[in-house]
């Protein structure tokens, strides 16, 4: 199977696409180096892929290049790309999560309508298009009430993918994913900087009082995702989390035990933005894509750390 990823550089494209590889799929990746944050990060997510035979690269602009060169003979298309984060999406930052997220998004289906061969699309949407959600766990046909200008883009998405989908013929598996950590996690995700943080004997701001639940998911979880509902030819909406609501207070405490420091932490006002609890039922994506997360969060958290020890030079506490 020949398939695109958008966003390849990037921490979960670059993991979808190294999954595809594995699997013995053609992959031609597509990003075009935004500066949310550092170039060498996404080099460096780029390296193993570059260096395998069934891998081709296009440096391609979601938002004004022309697509076509990309897709040729694509079946199948990973849509991972995107403007991230609910905190920097207020006030004039606002144009690019609607550039990125939204049109960007809107030109990616126009460029698979007029390829013609594209059998389906997984989109890459977020658990933030819920808001706080009345319910835990949350199912799929929960009314979407985003509080984040992000969410908003993201549901945005969702909503042009599925419209494109059922006008032009080709399937369309939306995967809300819950929380993602693992290694190559973006430097601005909470995970790499409260591993960071800890370190490097620094203070962690919490906003709100630490009691806040997700539901955290390790990369390779949502990988498999992506595969599984290429291989099941899966259309509708599905949730991807990793199993269990976790206070952030418990995962600095987790976090703390690994690295072998103790948390400094500081305690301020909650975010813009910001949910208070997260929780996926995942029941449609076990019933329909064999979904079930494999990676707990103490193995999940303890790759991390051992990744974020390597990229930072730093020795165990004590060694």
């Amino acid at each position: 199977m020949r398939c695109l990823v958008t966003g390849v550089a990037g921490f979960i494209g670059s993991h979808v696409a190294g999954a595809l590889l594995e699997r013995g799929h053609q992959v031609a990746g597509l990003d075009c180096f935004t500066d949310y944050y550092g170039r060498a990060s996404k080099d460096a997510n780029l390296s193993p892929l570059r260096a395998a035979p069934d891998f081709v690269f296009h440096q391609l602009d979601l938002t004004r290049d022309d697509l076509g060169p990309a897709l040729g003979d694509v079946e199948w298309v990973f849509h991972q790309a995107g403007q991230p984060g609910v905190r920097a999406n207020w006030g004039d930052e606002f144009a690019a999560y609607l550039t990125n997220n939204v049109l960007a998004t809107q030109r990616l289906l126009e460029a698979i309508v007029a390829a013609r061969g594209v059998r389906g699309l997984v989109y890459a949407s977020s658990s933030s298009i819920y808001g706080d959600a009345e319910q835990f766990p949350t199912r799929e046909d929960a009314l979407p009430r985003p509080i984040s200008p992000y969410g908003v883009t993201k549901l945005a998405g969702e909503h042009l993918s599925r419209a494109y989908g059922a006008t032009h013929g080709f399937s369309v598996a939306i995967l809300r994913y819950f929380t993602v950590y693992g290694a190559r996690q973006r430097p601005d995700m909470g995970f790499h900087r409260f591993i960071r943080a800890m370190f490097h004997g620094e203070p962690i701001d919490v906003y709100g009082d630490g009691r806040q639940t997700r539901d955290f998911t390790h990369v390779a979880d949502i990988a498999a995702a992506n595969l599984a509902a290429m291989d099941r030819g899966a259309d509708g909406v599905f949730n991807i989390g990793g199993g269990s609501r976790v206070e952030l207070i418990e995962l600095l405490a987790l976090i703390a035990r690994l690295v072998g420091r103790p948390a400094d932490l500081r305690f301020g006002p909650p975010q813009p933005g910001d949910v208070r609890h997260t929780g996926a039922d995942t029941s449609a994506a076990r019933q329909r894509l064999g979904y079930v997360p494999r990676v707990s969060l103490d193995e999940g958290v303890q790759q991390q750390v051992e990744w974020q020890r390597g990229l930072y030079g730093m020795i165990p506490a004590g060694g």
